[in-house]
């Protein structure tokens, strides 16, 4: 078999459980919105993504007892039948669909192995406290309840077998964060099983597009499960993931709030902007429309920024509108040098709309803020092909896989 995927036994809610379990990813909500969104669902999967919601407020959430809460609630939903394990190895047909926009992929086991090699890239860096925060979370509960999202390059072959596979009755459907509606299907059959793995070894490469913590911290259980030998069959040599094809995928804007004007005046910040922008002032939100466009919130007005410098290298980097902002504006004037560690720095995926941009800023909790246009798949791909790393806060997928839908178990 390929050593780039494999299908697993996912464990999963029946179809008449799936509403109840369903939940949003554990890195979108804090722990207010989840204790919010779990309140009164005692089956919802946030008790096991986020336990420190069942303990005193305060709790430390990398505490051990944290670990251990969210171990015992995922085996109280296995006790009650809540979740069942899947009787043998299958494929996952996994559709999202979010208004008018509808994105089929396949849910699968993805290989560390490859990931360690560069065949299914990176694109991003992690962050050292969320990357041991997932360890611990994996090894506690002996398994990967967040799916990886993967992308691949467009192929008809790939396409023809998935819509194939759903054209069946459905395994189970629920319906998500921001209704959005999550249909899967089995792929149990040996020949159907055979012709994707093959169809999709085939593509050559996969690509990360959200969930780059999750991915690396299963690299590091199964570096740490090894002992000093390595079975490519071993369960946590694989990592959960869903691989949808890049025409499909949609990324909204990730915008930027700065806490502070680093002892400018407003007139001073424009003065600086000026030095790598053409700057106007705008009667409306400036919502960027094209790339090297920005819209800058400021002391109640907005702003249009358009970047003097975009394609001025050949660098696929450079040329990132997330990172011509920070290289010229960000990081000269604000004086913030590393997003990922700043705290003057905060990020606003664009899905909360351009108005929460503002009501940072009047609320007082920032002092300015950037819109940017979005990043295209074409051009995260390009990094990746290129064996770079994109500006931390790159993209933001919509819409999110959910958690609890389906979960990888690492032992039998």
């Amino acid at each position: 078999m390929t050593d780039l995927i494999r299908p697993f036994a996912a464990l999963r809610p029946r179809q008449d459980t799936a509403e109840a379990v369903i939940a949003p990813p554990y890195d979108v909500v804090d722990v207010d919105e989840a204790r919010s969104l779990a309140s009164g669902r005692p089956e919802s999967f946030l008790h096991i993504s986020r336990p420190e919601i069942d303990l005193p407020q305060g709790t430390d959430p990398h505490s051990d007892e944290v670990y251990a809460t969210g171990s015992s609630n995922l085996k109280q939903l296995i006790d009650r039948q809540v979740l069942e394990r899947e009787a043998s190895d299958c494929y996952y047909v996994y559709r999202l669909e979010d208004g008018d926009h509808s994105q089929t992929g396949v849910a699968l086991a993805a290989s560390i192995a490859a990931y360690e090699s560069g065949r299914i890239h990176r694109h991003e860096l992690t962050r050292p406290d969320k990357e041991n925060d997932r360890v611990r979370n994996i090894e506690a509960l002996n398994a990967q309840t967040g799916p990886v999202m993967l992308a691949y390059k467009a192929d008809d072959t790939v396409d023809a077998l998935l819509a194939e596979a759903s054209a069946s009755t459905p395994l189970l459907e629920a319906r998500g964060q921001h209704d959005v509606v999550h249909t899967i299907w089995r792929i149990g059959s040996a020949d159907a099983v055979a012709a994707l793995t093959q169809a999709i070894d085939a593509l050559g490469d996969l690509y990360i597009a959200d969930g780059h913590h999750r991915s690396a911290a299963a690299a590091r259980v199964a570096a740490d499960r090894r002992g000093g030998s390595k079975s490519a069959d071993a369960a946590p040599e694989y990592f959960l993931g869903v691989a949808f094809p890049d025409d499909q995928m949609q990324i909204f804007d990730y915008n930027r709030v700065v806490r502070d004007l680093n002892g400018l005046s407003a007139d001073a910040l424009l003065a600086a902007a000026s030095d790598a922008f053409a700057v106007e002032s705008a009667d409306t939100r400036a919502k960027p429309e094209t790339a090297g466009s920005f819209g800058m919130y400021l002391e109640g007005r907005w702003y249009r920024l358009e970047s003097r410098a975009r394609n001025a290298a050949g660098d696929p980097v450079e040329n990132l509108d997330v990172r011509i902002l920070h290289r010229d504006l960000i990081e000269p004037v604000f004086g913030i040098s590393d997003p990922r560690t700043d705290p003057r720095i905060d990020f606003v995926g664009g899905v909360r709309g351009i108005e929460a941009l503002e009501q940072r800023v009047d609320s007082g909790r920032a002092a300015a803020a950037f819109a940017l246009y979005p990043t295209s798949i074409r051009e995260l791909m390009a990094v990746a092909d290129a064996g770079l790393l994109m500006p931390p806060k790159s993209t933001w997928f919509e819409p999110k896989l959910a958690d609890g839908l389906l979960t990888y178990v690492l032992d039998g």
